[in-house]
């Protein structure tokens, strides 16, 4: 497992684990369209170009459309000087999702200076593992929101696991133990790693400061709680206030190293945090007669 120290260096450029986000920037290619879990929070039913959260994008691409498009962002005069990050977080969950693996292939080969990214519900993370520290990934995200299986029954409606589909507090159970022998795993492969958490008022608050805890003794180096957005089966959870998410994450801050620059990134997300370029990009390339 890497040192403080370590992580910190390997971190730099990295705008997602504190490597100036002001100035750097990331890629996401939507190549993963599907998921192998039901989160109650979740919704992919209609996208906006002008709607940023996860889950959403204007459409899927092959590995193929993927490097071509990574090809025309790292030309663009506007975008490529502050591209430091390729990643995958998307539309569905990119470990059930060869296409995920295929594209890092593609984006290594090609330019193997950008940073491979990646974010996970962790249910297949502990089998994918040792393709992923092939592949060169450097930097992984994965989304755990309890560690008790009886919380997670309330936030999880089920999941799809090496085909048979488990609901309740057993899906809950097969997916939180999955996700931390993911994290311990890449922890010992030297991964950077962030935790997403989705504070979820009600349901998991108090699971945070658990998660924090098991996550930062298996390796994790920050931690991103984000307020809920509520809709789907979790429509009725009123979004945790700003003082909340602050109090939250400052009570946990002494623990883990808190990330709270987050914007809930599109998964075809380009450009500055919170600040999309795909629409810029595409008026330089085709600008209007």
């Amino acid at each position: 497992m890497a040192t403080a120290c370590e992580m910190k260096n390997k971190i730099q450029g990295h705008p997602c684990f504190g490597g100036n986000h002001h100035k750097n920037g990331r890629m996401h290619l939507a190549v993963a369209p599907r998921c192998n879990i039901k989160c109650g929070y979740c919704s992919r039913k209609h996208d906006c170009a002008n709607e940023s959260r996860p889950g959403v994008t204007s459409r899927i691409m092959t590995p193929q459309e993927a490097i071509e498009k990574v090809r025309e962002v790292m030309a663009s005069p506007i975008a490529g000087p502050i591209i430091k990050v390729v990643g995958i977080a998307g539309p569905g969950d990119p470990l059930a999702n060869e296409e995920t693996f295929q594209t890092f292939e593609l984006v290594k080969k090609e330019f193997p200076q950008l940073m491979l990214c990646m974010s996970t519900n962790g249910l297949l993370l502990p089998e994918s593992i040792d393709r992923l520290h092939e592949l060169g990934l450097h930097s992984l995200t994965v989304t755990i929101n309890a560690i008790d299986p009886e919380v997670g029954a309330k936030i999880y409606g089920h999941i799809i696991y090496h085909g048979k589909r488990y609901s309740g507090v057993e899906a809950s159970r097969i997916l939180i133990a999955n996700q931390l022998e993911g994290v311990r795993r890449a922890g010992e492969l030297g991964m950077t790693i962030k935790i997403n958490s989705v504070l979820t008022p009600g349901i998991n608050d108090h699971q945070i400061p658990v998660i924090a805890e098991k996550v930062k003794a298996l390796g994790a180096f920050v931690m991103n709680i984000m307020p809920i957005i509520p809709q789907a089966e979790l429509s009725h959870i009123s979004r945790p206030s700003e003082e909340y998410l602050a109090e939250i994450r400052k009570a946990n801050e002494g623990v883990i190293g808190q990330f709270a620059h987050c914007k809930q990134c599109r998964a075809d997300a380009i450009g500055l945090i919170g600040q999309d370029m795909n629409l810029t990009i595409a008026e330089a390339a085709f600008p209007a007669p």
